[in-house]
């Protein structure tokens, strides 16, 4: 049975060439990705790319991994007409890299179930609205494909802020948002999504036992549509998480290569065969069947 890590990122060819023939944001430009509200940051497109992601895949020994295009790029903040011809080139090139891949390379679609793709990838503040996003939850459901749940672009920071502010207090934010608004309102409309949450849903599950003690039913939050990824956490959080839930809706995600994927797969492994196995394996086989 194969491993998977179900949290990267691909910038296929056709994408990296529409980002750098714009030019507002987001972009790229002399080597610097230009996005929304966070700045320039420097950046080698071919670290994102497929001989890049198999070259880790193979580093790390997991066998396939689940790429997708990271809202925090702000394409879906783009008016349609804007957003449309970047999601196309994405689309395109993550086709062709899952056929050059050898089946090391599976891809989640952007904003909406397409043909080719096991899953669609949504930002965490769509699901604040789930009435604008539901035709997408009918379809990807009526399809029994699953969403992945990812931050967005994050507001400004406020002045002074160290670098680390945007992913780790305004993305496990949005995180922690989704997740809230997923068991109060969303997950009772479709029963039957599976929905992954990026980063353990921000820490969220962390606040259970708050949440009971102001009076919410927290058995919705053990529902086996429900997983979490693992990306950038640690042994401490992800034992509370396997002691919470179980291994059946913990998957293993890495968020490479923003992140090395042996930050977290080293924990993940340090839990013993099977967890590790479960995590990697047995959970994710059964969410992409």
């Amino acid at each position: 049975m194969p491993t998977y890590d179900l949290h990267q990122h691909l910038w296929p060819g056709p994408l990296v060439e529409a980002l750098s023939a714009r030019t507002s944001p987001p972009c790229l430009r002399d080597g610097m990705l230009l996005i929304e509200p966070e700045g320039a940051f420097e950046i080698d497109p071919a670290v994102y790319g497929l001989e890049a992601c198999i070259a880790g895949l193979d580093r790390a020994g997991i066998d396939v991994a689940v790429v997708s295009c990271p809202p925090t790029l702000g394409i879906e903040r783009l008016p349609d007409e804007e957003a449309e011809p970047l999601r196309q080139a994405y689309h395109d090139g993550a086709r062709a890299a899952i056929e050059a891949s050898g089946g090391r390379v599976l891809a989640l679609s952007m904003a909406r179930p397409l043909d080719g793709f096991v899953g669609t990838m949504l930002a965490a503040d769509d699901l604040a609205d789930l009435e604008r996003i539901a035709p997408a939850l009918d379809e990807a459901a009526g399809r029994g494909t699953f969403v992945f749940v990812h931050p967005g672009c994050p507001a400004r920071p406020p002045a002074g802020a160290p670098a680390w502010w945007a992913p780790v207090v305004d993305y496990t934010a949005q995180m922690q948002r989704a997740y809230g608004a997923w068991l109060v309102r969303g997950s009772d409309r479709w029963p039957d999504l599976r929905v992954v949450f990026a980063i353990l849903a921000g820490g969220a599950p962390f606040q259970l036992e708050r949440m009971q003690a102001r009076g919410f039913d927290i058995g919705g939050s053990l529902r086996p549509t429900i997983y979490l990824d693992t990306a950038s956490y640690g042994r401490r959080a992800l034992e509370l998480c396997l002691a919470t839930f179980g291994a059946r809706q913990i998957v293993f995600g890495s968020d490479a290569p923003v992140i090395d994927a042996a930050l977290t797969l080293d924990h993940v492994r340090s839990f013993g065969q099977a967890a590790a196995k479960a995590v990697c394996s047995d959970t994710p086989t059964a969410l992409l069947a």
